[in-house]
């Protein structure tokens, strides 16, 4: 009997499961709730996770008697009970491990550098504007990039492209990262409270772990630049949300753009998401950073492969 590997995600990510597994594993798509991910793990032997929306928890984990691995088609893996994986013998892979792969995927780096912009020009106020019949350019002033202070918290893939675009745009671009072991030559690295006092836009890019948990502190964001702006697309926790709901309402930020928040996806009565609903400095996307239909074939067949070495389905099939 073959194997199933049940898969969360995109239709374009299962297309690339389906396709690498054919003829040495069912798999099946699941829908992205708790009752349906159950159900599918009890009789999975692999999952692969291009969605991160429902948490993997130690309920399900325990229910799952044949689950060998975890194959994350995403650098993070927080959503996993992982000490109750790990004790089960659950082995659980990421992209991080794929570092000459992602060099290229650059969706997230994208989006990043988006958001910048769209705070820079404050673009969602002002397409509304002409919607509601206006036509005031005054009302929408912008900053000119150009000549301005790039402040990057984390040097790695998204980070280093991020310097790229920002040398590109003629800004200044300095760094923080203590465990990079070659700094990008135009690059200056800088203390952390430095970086929050000298620059005009500010980018986020480090994975979440207990080093970087609330590393954007309310000290930090105390003693950030008047009017600069925030961007953060790596994991909610990594910021203190309420300082950042703080430094937004009394000014000290001027705005702030966010792909992530804690807690996520369940965000209705999120702090954050209620200060945007009143606020046009503030702008949230839904986690879609990595989501491209090019860049989600590439990164789930990969985690596929993982998934099937892992299960010894490596040989043609019979």
């Amino acid at each position: 009997m073959r194997p199933t590997i049940a898969y969360l995600g995109a239709p374009e990510g299962f297309e690339a499961l389906t396709a690498a597994a054919a003829g040495r594993a069912v798999t099946k798509h699941v829908s992205a709730d708790t009752a349906a991910l159950t159900k599918a793990l009890g009789e999975a032997a692999g999952l692969l996770d291009a969605s991160m929306r429902v948490p993997v928890t130690a309920a399900m984990l325990e229910a799952s008697p044949a689950l060998r691995i975890i194959s994350c088609a995403t650098t993070g893996s927080d959503h996993i009970a992982r000490p109750v994986a790990e004790a089960r013998g659950i082995v659980i892979r990421t992209l991080r491990e794929d570092g000459a792969l992602l060099r290229n995927i650059t969706p997230a780096a994208e989006l990043s550098w988006t958001l910048l912009m769209a705070c820079a020009r404050k673009l969602p106020g002002a397409l509304d504007h002409v919607l509601a019949g206006k036509w005031v350019r005054e009302e929408f002033p912008g900053t000119m990039l150009h000549g301005k202070r790039l402040g990057l918290i984390g040097m790695g893939r998204i980070g280093g492209w991020m310097a790229r675009y920002g040398r590109v745009f003629g800004m200044d671009v300095v760094g923080n990262d203590p465990h990079l072991a070659n700094p990008l030559p135009d690059v200056h690295m800088v203390p952390l409270p430095a970086l929050f006092e000298t620059c005009d836009f500010i980018s986020v890019h480090v994975h979440l772990n207990e080093e970087t948990r609330g590393l954007v502190s309310a000290d930090l964001l105390q003693r950030v630049k008047p009017g600069a702006v925030l961007i953060n697309t790596s994991r909610g926790a990594i910021v203190d949300e309420r300082a950042l709901v703080a430094a937004l309402e009394g000014g000290r930020l001027g705005a702030a753009g966010l792909d992530v928040v804690e807690g996520e996806p369940n965000i209705d009565q999120h702090p954050l998401v209620q200060y945007a609903r009143t606020h046009a400095n503030l702008l949230i996307t839904p986690h879609i950073g990595g989501f491209s239909p090019d860049a989600v074939r590439i990164v789930c067949r990969r985690a596929a492969e993982k998934i099937l070495e892992h299960l010894g389905l490596t040989a043609a099939p019979a």
